[in-house]
This record gives structure tokens, sequence and C-alpha cells, in this order.
């Protein structure tokens, strides 16, 4: 069975730069739910033509963030080569600044649309399903090496659950679906505690 690596970091401007792309980032995202797809079957849950799809597959294949499978037949699917991808927090030189400040905002703009999305549709949603999802933010005082540490501590505790997306889907409990975790923390503004409301948490009933 193929072994996905957990993860790969960007180091080149180029390859962050072709990443980001809303098209590529839905392929990257397609692959690595399903495990393989040709480029026919990636198009159609896209809502895109096959050679649009394939444009952008060997793109993303040519930096390394995809492969081709090896299988019979004319159309070779294709997999993700990670189950997720990271680039430096910190950089050195204004190239790599700009492909990282263009990727980190193509991605956000990503995770808005997924909310908007969840937000349009939640009501129709099965009600466990609408009191389970998350939807909210915390006020926290803490240090860099603490904020490291929480994030550490995450990604132990949600390993077992995203090891069921592709290594392990025998393990998925019946009632199971696919989620879509967003960890995001950020350090605010020096003073902006007085200016914004904080701990708005809708599970909580605040505002």
């Amino acid at each position: 069975m193929y072994a996905m690596k957990k993860t790969i970091e960007l180091t080149d401007p180029r390859t962050l730069r072709a990443l980001a792309h809303p098209t590529r980032l839905a392929l990257v995202g397609l692959l690595r739910q399903h495990g393989s797809l040709t480029a026919t079957q990636a198009a159609g849950m896209l809502g895109l033509n096959t050679g649009a799809c394939s444009f952008h597959l060997r793109q993303l294949a040519k930096y390394g963030l995809v492969e081709e499978v090896s299988s019979p037949g004319r159309q070779k699917p294709w997999r993700a080569t990670a189950q997720s991808t990271s680039w430096p927090a910190v950089t050195s030189g204004p190239e790599m600044a700009a492909a990282v400040q263009l990727l980190s905002t193509v991605v956000a703009e990503h995770y808005v649309t997924l909310m908007f999305r969840w937000l349009e549709r939640r009501t129709d949603e099965p009600v466990e399903w609408q009191e389970a999802a998350w939807f909210g933010d915390l006020l926290l005082h803490m240090t860099p090496q603490e904020l490291t540490a929480v994030g550490k501590q995450l990604e132990v505790l949600v390993a077992p659950y995203q090891q069921r997306v592709v290594e392990q889907p025998e393990q998925r409990p019946a009632g199971s679906r696919l989620v879509t975790m967003l960890h995001v923390a950020i350090p605010r503004e020096e003073g902006s505690y007085q200016k914004e409301s904080g701990n708005q948490n809708e599970r909580e009933d605040s505002v």
C-alpha cells in the first residue's frame, strides 16, 4: 500500500507560486481525500473540463506536489505526494517573502470560502452535525513557546483521525464523515485587546 509522506515543506518560491491557485489547491485537496483520481474524475468533481484539469495536474507534478500512478489504461490516475503542505513562517529575501504572502493569501481566501459554504448549507445538515461544528474564537495570553507547544499538542490529538482519511479508511466508525479543521492562531496587534471584542463563540451562545 502506498505510504504518503506526512508533509512536504515548500522552500522554493517557484513552487509556492505554482500552488497559489484556487484550482490547484482544490486538486491537491481532492487527491489527499480520495487517494488517487484521474484527470477526468477530478474534473467532474470540480466542474472543469479534463484538458484544464490535466494542465493543472502537470504543473503541480512539475514541482513535486502530485505524481502519476503507474497503472494499466490510457488515462493514469494522479495522487498527492504528501498529506499536508507547509512553508516557512519566516523568510529571507524579497522573492520568497512575496511568494509566501501570495500563497498564504490564496489559502486564507480558500478557508473563508469553506466557512461561507458551511454557513449557507448548515440548516440543511443533520442537527447533530450543526451542534458538533465549531465556529468561534478565544482570546489567550501566551508566549511564543507556549503557542508552539499547544500547536504540537493539537497535532498529536488529531493524528488518529487524520490517518483515517487515506491511510486507514477501515478505521472510520459508522456515522463519521470528512471534516475540515482550520487551525489559525495569530498574535494580536499591540493595543487591539481594548479595540476589538473577543471570545465570540457560537457554541456558547455569546455575541
